[in-house]
């Protein structure tokens, strides 16, 4: 896939968000990753030596209100902006596209992502099934059949947990993963 900003597009794209009102680094950082809805967000070893470069060339001043830094774009950079309104045009068609790779790429990662869960937890239940007994003459299990239960189990709780737990796993996964361990339950009951 392409990188997000061809060569000089973030320092265009950092001089329009000034354009429209002075901000913080992070306020940047945000606005761009709401510009890639969630898809792209810029590290701050990106954001801020650009923004360091930009006050070097004097399109954009640099002020301390406590706290923050606020960056805020100054006449010539406004006068950039300007001298570059065709070229924001091309830019905002690129960025179209770039959240539409990124947003294709992330839809193929959570479709594999989903289709081996499903796989996993379809084969932990097969498993569980495999070698699940009925228990006799009382609630406790014993012996080999019981051992492999429990190891069986505990590899299902494993992974459904490392599914839900991790950062990467989308919603749409997780609900995926949730529905197959109801399934994996229902059928489960049904040996009762």
């Amino acid at each position: 896939m392409s990188p997000v900003f061809a060569h000089g597009q973030l320092r265009l794209y950092l001089l329009s968000l000034l354009n429209e009102g002075p901000r913080h680094g992070y306020e940047i950082m945000r606005d761009l990753e709401q510009r890639f809805n969630g898809l792209y967000t810029p590290s701050a070893g990106t954001v801020y030596p650009r923004l360091a470069k930009l006050e070097e060339e004097g399109l954009v001043s640099r002020g301390d209100d406590g706290r923050k830094v606020t960056y805020t774009i100054t006449d010539a950079g406004r006068a950039e902006v300007t001298a570059r309104e065709s070229d924001l045009g091309d830019l905002q068609d690129d960025l179209d596209r770039s959240v539409s790779q990124l947003a294709d790429a992330v839809r193929s990662r959570v479709k594999g992502d989903a289709a081996d869960l499903r796989a996993e937890l379809k084969a932990a239940a097969q498993e569980a099934r495999r070698v699940a007994r009925p228990a006799t003459g009382g609630s406790s299990m014993s012996g080999r059949a019981g051992g492999e239960f429990e190891l069986a189990i505990n590899e299902l709780r494993q992974s459904a947990r490392k599914v839900m737990r991790s950062r990467h796993t989308s919603e749409t996964v997780r609900s995926e993963a949730l529905r197959i361990v109801h399934e994996a339950q229902r059928q489960i009951d049904r040996l009762k």
